[in-house]
C-alpha cells in the first residue's frame, strides 16, 4: 500500500505544483473559456487544466516504474506505452480543441485513434466474464475497446459542467475502483490487476491536486484536455480489470464472484453515464445533435432546485460515492448489511436534495465551467 500512496502523492503534488504554470500559459496562449449564454461562470477563466494532471501522470508512472511492487506492469509488457500513447493523442487533441474548438465529428475521430492506438497496443478487453469467460476475437476486441474508450470519455465530458464536478466525481470513482482493484492484485496475487490498481491511484492523485484550484470559485479548468483524458485514463483501468482479469480467479470468500468486476466499474461511472445517456435521448428527442451542448444536464437541475454551486457539487460526489460504496460493500459484507447501509444512504441523499439551507436561496447561481457537453 506504501508504494501506492507514494505514487499518490507524487501525482498530487506534480498536479498542483504545474497548476499554476499551466493557467499562466493558457493565459497566454490565450486559451480561455468565454462567458456563453449556456455556461454559468460570469467570468473569463483559463482553460488547459489538463496538461498539469498529464505531467502528474507521468510523474506517477516514472515514479512507479522504480518501485519493485509495480515491476510487472513495465517488465515485457507493452500495456504502459499503450496508455501513454492513448494519453498523449488525447492532450495533443484537447489542446487543440481549447484553443481553436473542433467540430464534433473531428473530436470523435481522434477520441477514436486515441482508443484504436491504446487497443492495438495492448490495453483491450480480452473477454467478457458472462456464461463463464467469453473470449473476443481480436477484431470484436479493438471495436469493444474503442465503444468503452468513447462512452467514458464522453460521460465525464458532459458532466464537467460545474467548478470542481469532474475532478471529485473520478476521484470518489477512482478511489472506489482502487480499493477493488487493490484487492485483487495485492490481496488475491492477480498481476493483471496491477494496471488497473496504478491507473486508479494515480487518478486520485492527478484530480485531488488539481482540486485546490478548480474548486468554486475555479481559477483554471481542466477544459478538454483534462475531461477527456480522465475519462480515458477511467477506461483504461475498467478495460484492464473487466476485460483481462479472469473471473474465474475472483471466487471465494465474500466475493461477488464474476459480475463485481463488471458491475463496479459501471457503479463508479454511474453519474457519469446516466448524464450522457440521458442527454442523447433529451437532444435525439428533440431533433438536435446529441452532441450539441445545453443546460439540462443534472448539475444545472440541482442549480435550477435551488441548490448553490458547492452544494450541487458536493450531492453529485455523495450519489458517486454512495453508488460506489454500494458496489464495494457486496465485496466485503453480506448483501443483506449492504442493502441497508445503501438503503439509509438514499434517504440521507433525498433529504439533502430536498432541503436546503434558507442561504442557498439568497445565493442562486454564480459561477461554473465552461463545458461542450
Amino acid at each position: 500500500m506504501r508504494e501506492y500512496l507514494l505514487c499518490l502523492f507524487a501525482a498530487a503534488a506534480v498536479t498542483y505544483l504545474l497548476t499554476p504554470p499551466v493557467r499562466a500559459l493558457a493565459l497566454k496562449w490565450g486559451i480561455v473559456a468565454p462567458v456563453r449564454d449556456r455556461d454559468v461562470h460570469d467570468t473569463t477563466t483559463p482553460r488547459l487544466g489538463g496538461l498539469a494532471m498529464f505531467g502528474g501522470l507521468l510523474t506517477g508512472l516514472l515514479l512507479a516504474s522504480k518501485l519493485p511492487m509495480m515491476g510487472s506492469v513495465f517488465e515485457g509488457s507493452q500495456t504502459v506505452i499503450a496508455l501513454l500513447s492513448g494519453a498523449a493523442i488525447i492532450v495533443v487533441l484537447g489542446i487543440i480543441d481549447d484553443k481553436w474548438g473542433l467540430d464534433a465529428p473531428t473530436k470523435l475521430a481522434g477520441q477514436v485513434l486515441a482508443a484504436g492506438v491504446m487497443a492495438f497496443q495492448g490495453i483491450a478487453i480480452i473477454w467478457l466474464p458472462f456464461g463463464g469467460t467469453f473470449v473476443l476475437d481480436p477484431l470484436t476486441s479493438v471495436l469493444f475497446t474503442v465503444i468503452i474508450v468513447l462512452i467514458s470519455i464522453n460521460a465525464i465530458n458532459f458532466v464537467d459542467g460545474l467548478d470542481g464536478l469532474a475532478a471529485g466525481i473520478v476521484a470518489v470513482a477512482a478511489g472506489a475502483f482502487f480499493v477493488y482493484a487493490y484487492l485483487l492484485s495485492v490481496e488475491l496475487g492477480l498481476e493483471r490487476a496491477t494496471l488497473a490498481t496504478l491507473v486508479s491511484v494515480l487518478l486520485v492523485g492527478m484530480t485531488l491536486g488539481f482540486l485546490p484550484n478548480n474548486l468554486f470559485p475555479a481559477r483554471i479548468f481542466m477544459g478538454d484536455t483534462g475531461s477527456m483524458l480522465l475519462g480515458l485514463l477511467l477506461a483504461a483501468a475498467t478495460i484492464t480489470l473487466t476485460g483481462q482479469v479472469d473471473p474465474s480467479a475472483v471466487s471465494g470468500g465474500a466475493f461477488f464472484p464474476a459480475l463485481l468486476p463488471v458491475l463496479l466499474p459501471l457503479a463508479v461511472m454511474a453519474i457519469p453515464l446516466i448524464d450522457l445517456a440521458l442527454a442523447v435521448i433529451r437532444r435525439t428527442r428533440a431533433g438536435r445533435n446529441p452532441f450539441a451542448p445545453d443546460k439540462q444536464h443534472l448539475h444545472h437541475r440541482l442549480l435550477e432546485m435551488g441548490h448553490s454551486q458547492r452544494r450541487a457539487v458536493f450531492l453529485m460526489y455523495a450519489v458517486t460515492a454512495l453508488i460506489s460504496g454500494a458496489a464495494l460493500a457486496v465485496a466485503f459484507f453480506p448483501i443483506v448489511y449492504a442493502a441497508a447501509g445503501t438503503a439509509i444512504g438514499v434517504v440521507i441523499l433525498v433529504y439533502l436534495v430536498r432541503h436546503r439551507p434558507a442561504l442557498e436561496n439568497v445565493r442562486g447561481i454564480s459561477r461554473s465551467v465552461d463545458r461542450t457537453g
